[in-house]
């Protein structure tokens, strides 16, 4: 049995993911795992379509395939995602019709279920037999229990190729928006000394796209800012390195314009809107590049306190997990979410009220200074970093490390010693029976009581 190892590590081999591909080696060597490094060698491949005619050629000699890679950004690295649209532009889909195809990620498990999510979506798309995915701590392969894991969802994986079991489905094909955008009146938005910038990847490509951003820019008086990212001089994806973990300086430091860009455009904005068209279940690798690049500023909320807005083209209601992508990274950057508008939400009409809409309420929220309260995303995922950074990855992210402590970050609950005295307390009190009736009898009253006098000074004021 021959299984094709699609490596999405831009570093090729030297990846904490080939690791656990090479153990599954040694576990199953009546399995030929033949690997191709297509994050690694993506330029070649976008270059030469004879190299990359042999790699599909390779898939197509495999009995099954394996997309393994870690996560970049709550997906996976700009490089893989575009291979993924080159399967697509260069009509390669039918060689994966019908394969089994399973999916292993190395990661601290932060948002590791969105980057499964949109490749099973990839392997619906492309009627491959999904099979499931496996998420892996980075250092799961130091654990007895996680070997065993890993080798039991292997085994199984190995059975559903040979057995040929079908898969389900979880994904249903898209449908593109028939919906030909043409803007309506303007009601100007006074933005006033507030700065609102708006980044597209490439407006040729998409009319619908294009038209929605003018009416948008138009919508602010003065015009906001347009800049598209083809015009900026962006070398490559992020490569990995880590070396930004020190000091925030980036390996492309000087060498192309991605930075200064960022520094002197994203950095300064107050309202800022980013505008893409879908490609297979994502927006295009350019604007997944922007989002790995940014990393040089490490696990810091760098659009923290923005007004932040979408503009996309395409079926973007039938994806709900770029939405939640999105909605997460907004709230992970400490930033304000003002909303999301696009041309599969209704008539040409209802698209130039929601860009009406959202322009004003950016503004007005900007004025006030305004940011929601964070949710489960920017809670749960806040204390993923801190632990993380507190831990084994600060000697690699210390600028990280030095944010957190000037900022708060590490708000470690075992630190609150008067609450670990009360609990200590109550715990052993409840354990009398008297106690723990009157405990019960009053929980509910002394539970709203601090908020209830809050509420009772306020209305006294």
């Amino acid at each position: 049995m021959k299984i094709a190892v699609l490596n999405g590590s831009p570093k090729g081999q030297i990846s904490v993911t080939m690791q656990y591909v090479h153990f599954l080696e040694q576990i199953f060597p009546e399995i030929e795992f033949k690997y191709f490094d297509v994050a690694l060698k993506i330029k070649k491949l976008e270059k030469d379509n004879k190299t990359f005619q042999e790699i599909i050629a390779g898939i197509a000699s495999a009995d099954a395939v394996l997309w393994a890679f870690p996560l970049y950004t709550l997906l996976v690295c700009s490089q893989y995602k575009k291979f993924i649209e080159l399967i697509f532009e260069r009509n390669s889909a039918s060689v994966f019709r019908g394969k089994p195809a399973a999916v292993l990620t190395t990661s601290i498990n932060f948002f590791d279920y969105t980057a499964h999510n949109y490749i099973n979506a990839v392997c619906d798309d492309l009627q491959m037999n999904f099979f499931g995915s496996y998420s892996a701590e980075m250092n799961d392969l130091l654990k007895s229990k996680e070997r065993q894991r890993l080798k039991t969802f292997s085994e199984l994986f190995i059975k559903a190729i040979k057995d040929g079991t079908p898969s389900i489905k979880n994904n249903k094909p898209l449908i593109a928006p028939e919906v030909v955008f043409d803007a309506e009146a303007i009601k100007p938005v006074e933005a006033e000394s507030k700065k609102v910038l708006i980044v597209a990847d490439d407006l040729a490509e998409n009319p619908n796209l294009q038209k929605m951003v003018e009416r948008l820019r138009q919508t602010f008086s003065p015009a906001a800012e347009l800049v598209q990212l083809k015009d900026i001089d962006i070398k490559g994806g992020c490569l990995g390195c880590m070396q930004c973990g020190f000091d925030n300086v980036c390996v492309y430091e000087g060498k192309d314009g991605f930075i200064d860009f960022f520094n002197t455009k994203i950095k300064t904005a107050d309202i800022l809107f980013f505008a893409g068209a879908i490609h297979d279940r994502y927006l295009s690798s350019l604007w997944k590049c922007f989002f790995d690049r940014h990393f040089f500023n490490g696990h810091t909320p760098v659009l923290l306190n923005k007004q932040t807005g979408f503009v996309i083209s395409g079926p973007f209601s039938q994806i709900y997990n770029l939405r939640e992508i999105f909605e997460a990274y907004v709230e992970m950057q400490h930033a304000s979410l003002v909303g999301f508008v696009s041309d599969d939400m209704g008539s040409s009409a209802e698209i130039n009220i929601a860009l009406q809409n959202m322009a004003s309420r950016s503004v007005a929220q900007s004025k006030l200074g305004y940011i929601p309260p964070p949710t489960f995303y920017q809670v749960a995922g806040n204390k993923v970093f801190r632990d993380a950074i507190w831990g084994r990855l600060r000697m690699v992210f210390q600028a990280d490390h030095r944010y957190y402590k000037e900022h708060g970050f590490y708000n470690f609950p075992q630190r609150k010693y008067k609450w670990r005295i009360i609990n200590s307390t109550l715990v052993l009190l409840t354990k009398i029976p008297a106690v723990r009736r009157e405990f019960m009898k009053r929980i509910k009253t002394e539970m709203i009581k601090p908020c209830a006098n809050v509420v009772k000074k306020t209305k006294s004021q």
